[in-house]
């Protein structure tokens, strides 16, 4: 049998495989360059650039928990300017599509960061993060409210012909509204879901575990929520779907894939084993062979449910 196709496309984007990494979660790419092979990847997804270069929460700022991490990183990083002069030329180096996680403190912001760098062709797609639990500005309450959800997305559509990727927060009432509001204001596909509000405490010191007090869960013990967001969001719209959230090992990534995710990112589990995503690859493609599917497409969304 000849090998299935492994191609997803979302929007204009062409993913040679249906695995790219989360925001936050990889570094700009060099971080992982000497320990994978980076060419691998579907998709490279950076860490989050705002305008200006930004300092991020005081420390400590992860904590281990049972089934996974919390994290209030606060997305630091070196703005777009920064980006393009220490990122780029590294980037171009790889025949891997560059997805760039886009924020802002304000709604204009989104259109500021757009303008300065869409003139570069190794930034493939834009991914919104309309739902970060750990920056006091912005943030999740961009992604909590459908009306200014709608309003970055229509702003950020305004500024570029890219595929633009909102990533949807996970503490909403019902995620369905938000998934037809990115598809009615011009959005190329959704990601799904965002680390989960929490908190932990020392009960020996009596504080919490994060300088910034609460922080975003990750890992292991997040899935089966975002696996369900990622089938309610999957009824509501007909965009493709990055599913994410506790992906460790190739049948996270299929469930998610059957649940209606076109593609995948693979998060907390680079900071266990950098080589989860080429697993989650070679997982999928030997998934698709003993089913006899042709296609990575043919899994999206088959659930019987």
């Amino acid at each position: 049998m000849n090998k299935p196709n492994l191609e997803v496309k979302i929007g204009s984007m062409t993913m040679k495989n249906p695995v790219t990494v989360a925001s936050g979660t990889f570094g700009y790419g060099p971080e992982y360059a000497e320990l994978v092979d980076l060419n691998r990847l579907g998709a490279i997804t950076v860490k989050g650039i705002c305008p200006e270069a930004h300092v991020g929460n005081a420390t400590p700022r992860t904590f281990e928990t049972r089934g996974g991490m919390l994290n209030a990183i606060g997305l630091p990083g070196p703005g777009a300017k920064g980006f393009i002069e220490k990122y780029i030329p590294f980037l171009k180096q790889y025949d891997v599509p560059v997805i760039v996680n886009i924020w802002g403190k304000g709604l204009e912001d989104y259109g500021r960061v757009v303008d300065l760098l869409d003139d570069e062709d190794t930034v493939s797609a834009y991914e919104i993060n309309l739902s970060c639990p750990n920056v006091k500005e912005g943030g999740s309450a961009f992604g909590t409210d459908v009306d200014m959800f709608s309003r970055v997305i229509e702003l950020v559509r305004s500024k570029t012909q890219k595929p633009i990727i909102p990533k949807l927060a996970p503490n909403v009432t019902s995620i369905g509204p938000f998934a037809k509001a990115a598809e009615d204001c011009g959005a190329d596909a959704l990601s799904i879901m965002n680390s989960y509000p929490a908190m932990a405490i020392n009960i020996e010191t009596l504080q919490p575990e994060l300088a910034n007090r609460s922080g975003g869960l990750s890992g292991p013990a997040i899935k089966p929520i975002a696996v369900k967001l990622v089938w309610d969001a999957a009824q509501a719209t007909h965009l493709p779907i990055i599913g994410m959230g506790g992906i460790f090992e190739p049948e996270d990534a299929i469930e998610f894939m059957v649940a209606g995710a076109a593609a995948v990112a693979v998060g907390t589990a680079n900071f266990v084993d950098p080589s989860t995503f080429d697993r989650g690859i070679d997982g999928i493609e030997a998934y698709l062979v003993r089913k006899g599917h042709t296609s990575v497409n043919d899994i999206v969304g088959t659930v019987q449910a």
